[in-house]
């Protein structure tokens, strides 16, 4: 049985007993099938909501391990559409109502198209749904969700957590959203998948912990390479630590690594020290952020 770490079982502690925000990379990967890097997603806790951002491969069974429940969540948000952000959702979804037996419809906020997603995945499992109702007697009103198409302003707001959508550029996927997210005079940045973004820079200035997407390539790409496109639509190291100079976050984490070339991953330390002093990391699945005044990290580690 996986179980929380020690480490693990004080940061939860201290988040509800003090209040701050606490951020867990879920996944930090992309399409790649690799177990060190699961699927792009990224949970917040601040004042007894649980948010899950995206929901790429392995999110449910990245819960699991932080001991996390379907039944507990309370909204899910994507930033986009591209399916490593969203294929890991029918298994939250549906494998987290029958474990869970949640009670309560999902809130689900995404772009212009996320209905469209939402109401097809409930057509593709209308017969598994009906047979775990009348046959598992599992409650029908958990299978539900309830689903809000955004724009750019705050969309969420509960208890005192504040969670605020933003456009940021990955054209050609339009719209497509970061996320703010406030409690107690604290924050947190979701990139999302995005260029260098003014916009992203205009909302995440004066944030706690911004954590940002990244691809790294070799300096001599040649343009009919296929994997050249990629690098049109994601952020370079050197692009980051502008964004990073310019919102000067206390903690600034990378994640969703887009490495096509397979470079090595000193590269991208490498290439954001040289134009970035401030501190910044390499975020890992099931990395921990608590914040307060400071921004504390916390490594997973298994018992």
């Amino acid at each position: 049985m996986i179980r929380l770490s020690l480490t693990s079982v004080i940061l939860l502690f201290v988040l509800f007993s003090f209040g701050q925000i606490e951020v867990t990379l879920l996944g930090t990967g992309t399409p790649q099938p690799i177990m060190e890097r699961f699927g792009p997603s990224t949970l917040v806790q601040a004042g007894g909501e649980i948010l899950v951002f995206d929901a790429g491969r392995g999110c449910l069974q990245r819960l699991r391990q932080l001991n996390i429940s379907y039944d507990k969540i309370s909204a899910f948000f994507l930033t986009h559409l591209h399916s490593d952000h969203t294929v890991g959702f029918p298994d939250l979804w549906l494998s987290g109502w029958i474990v869970s037996r949640r009670s309560t419809a999902l809130p689900v906020y995404g772009p212009v198209g996320t209905k469209n997603m939402i109401e097809n995945l409930e057509k593709a499992y209308v017969y598994d749904i009906h047979i775990r109702i009348e046959d598992d007697k599992t409650p029908e009103e958990g299978s539900k969700l309830l689903v809000s198409e955004i724009q750019q302003g705050v969309i969420y707001e509960k208890n005192g957590v504040k969670v605020i959508a933003f456009e940021v550029d990955h054209y050609p996927i339009k719209p497509a959203f970061g996320y703010r997210i406030e409690y107690k005079g604290h924050s947190v940045v979701l990139s999302g998948d995005t260029k260098y973004s003014k916009n992203l820079i205009k909302y995440a200035t004066g944030t706690d912990l911004l954590i940002h997407e990244v691809i790294i390539f070799p300096d001599t790409v040649n343009k009919s390479d296929p994997r050249s496109s990629r690098i049109a639509h994601h952020t370079s190291p050197v692009q980051a630590a502008m964004v990073f100079n310019e919102v000067r976050p206390k903690l600034a984490v990378y994640s969703h690594f887009a490495n096509p070339f397979r470079l090595n991953e000193q590269v991208l330390i490498k290439q954001t020290k040289e134009n970035y002093s401030g501190p910044f990391l390499l975020g890992e699945d099931l990395m921990s952020f608590s914040i307060t005044d400071t921004v504390s990290v916390s490594a997973w580690k298994k018992n």
